[in-house]
């Protein structure tokens, strides 16, 4: 007689701290308990939840927030610090009814970053965030209490940006570039979910075991509206949970030494006009920053599409900010290497810091929250005659709209309730964004695989 084995999908548990946050006061404690207006917990049982949920593969909040309706998670106070009692979390984040290390880390690096954003930053009156001084600040603050920022840590970092729903073949091509990068002793930095994100901290890990480091750093930036469609993946050791999108995507440049690009959709489009934005900027015209786009030799078309709408956009200068490195992990990394070398170099001789870049200098345009309904995207300044680093920005709103139509639950409720975003420019730039987005659509670029893709916007030209 055949004995059967049932493997229950939600787990109760209790949790100690791990790698942050071991206690908390009792206002802290009673924000985090309060589901009312300005509590945290929808926030932290949201955030908390993206990260019990570590490795999915879904790219849909909803179905994530359906499944598991019933998870609760609350903090208990002890006389040695405090404890997370957890009521219906996903079982895989378990194993023997024991939480996996990682994913305990990751959880208490939530809780971390929840209650420090909102005591220090947002309610702190500390920061004024309607300044570009003072939101450079709040973001380096976040990152040094996360211990991002480690004085003595040298600068080799490589930001890698590409999207969460690439083919087979490119995550192949991502884990063989942060094997390389690996080998050379470079660490990596991702938006911490799956695809381009996850391969090339996995192929790091083993480039830096085969040389023996066993510090390498693999960190994941988020931020509240993406991490549930985007859970960190399980290579992440180190987490941060960034206010908005713009302050996640300042926290990677100032943080990084280097940036590769593989291939993505909106959300990878995004980040390559944010910076475009700050590298044609002409405050920031000689400061190194090696950028390289890259993939496998299928996805060259990929690439020439984006180059030849950014050139069609913004000019030939942007294109000469950015390399584009076909099938060639090695040189991805060699390109890298050479150039954390001259970022080291330019910040020694100016006194700036090896861990911030302060000197990099981002404008208020790419610093302020875009709040993303129908009319910001309808009015967006999507026309040629304007500086190359102003029509940057607003290209990058655009697209971070899009991202917010495709994946988060705030824009797929006002897609269904308002119809697709408007997005309305020169007749010349619309149909060159209209081909790009058409071509993201074709190569299933916009989510996961799945039903097929209903555009959540609309080209109108002007």
């Amino acid at each position: 007689m055949e004995s059967s084995i049932v493997v229950p999908e939600f787990v109760d548990a209790r949790v100690a701290p791990s790698g942050a946050l071991e206690s908390l006061s009792q206002e802290e404690i009673e924000k985090l308990l309060s589901s009312g207006q300005g509590g945290l917990y929808p926030l932290f049982r949201q955030c908390a939840l993206a990260v019990l949920n570590a490795g999915s593969d879904t790219d849909n909040a909803r179905d994530i927030f359906e499944k598991y309706k019933d998870f609760d998670i609350k903090i208990v106070r002890h006389a040695w610090g405090v404890k997370l009692e957890i009521k219906n979390a996903p079982a895989s984040a378990f194993v023997d009814e024991r939480m996996i290390r990682g994913i305990k880390e990751l959880l208490f690096a939530v809780l971390r970053d929840v209650v420090y954003i909102a005591n220090e930053i947002i309610e702190s009156e500390r920061f004024d965030l309607s300044k570009s001084k003072s939101i450079t600040n709040a973001v380096f603050y976040i990152l040094r209490n996360a211990r991002m920022l480690e004085h003595k840590m040298p600068p080799n970092l490589v930001v890698c940006w590409g999207g969460h729903s690439i083919n087979s073949e490119e995550y192949k091509y991502t884990k063989s570039v942060g094997y390389e990068l690996g080998l050379r002793g470079l660490d990596v930095c991702t938006g911490c979910g799956p695809g381009a994100m996850k391969g090339p901290m996995k192929g790091a890990a083993i480039g830096h075991a085969k040389q023996r480091i066993s510090k390498g750093r693999y960190i994941g930036i988020t931020e509240p509206g993406i991490i549930a469609a985007e859970p960190p993946n399980p290579i992440v050791n180190h987490l941060v949970i960034m206010p908005d999108i713009e302050k996640r995507l300042e926290a990677f440049v100032r943080l990084g030494h280097g940036i590769v690009v593989f291939p993505g959709g909106a959300g990878t489009a995004e980040e390559i006009f944010y910076l475009l934005g700050i590298l044609l900027d002409p405050a920031n015209a000689n400061q190194p920053f090696p950028v390289v786009l890259t993939g496998p030799r299928s996805s060259a078309a990929y690439f020439e599409q984006i180059t030849k709408f950014l050139i069609g956009t913004l000019g030939q200068t942007a294109a000469a900010r950015l390399q584009v490195v076909i099938d060639d992990p090695a040189e991805v990394a060699r390109i890298m290497d050479r150039g954390v070398d001259e970022v080291r170099e330019y910040r020694r001789l100016h006194g700036d810091s090896y861990n911030y870049n302060w000197l990099l200098h981002v404008s208020a345009e790419l610093q302020r929250p875009f709040v993303v309904d129908h009319a910001a995207m309808s009015t967006l300044q999507l026309h040629r005659d304007q500086p190359a680093h102003k029509f940057a920005a607003d290209l990058r709103r655009a697209f971070s709209g899009i991202v917010t139509g495709n994946v988060k639950e705030s824009g797929v409720r006002m897609i269904e309730k308002h119809g697709p975003f408007e997005l309305v420019g020169d007749p010349l730039v619309m149909d060159m964004l209209d081909s790009l987005l058409a071509a993201f659509v074709v190569q299933h670029r916009m989510k996961l695989p799945g039903p097929a893709y209903v555009p959540c916007y609309r080209i109108v030209k002007q």
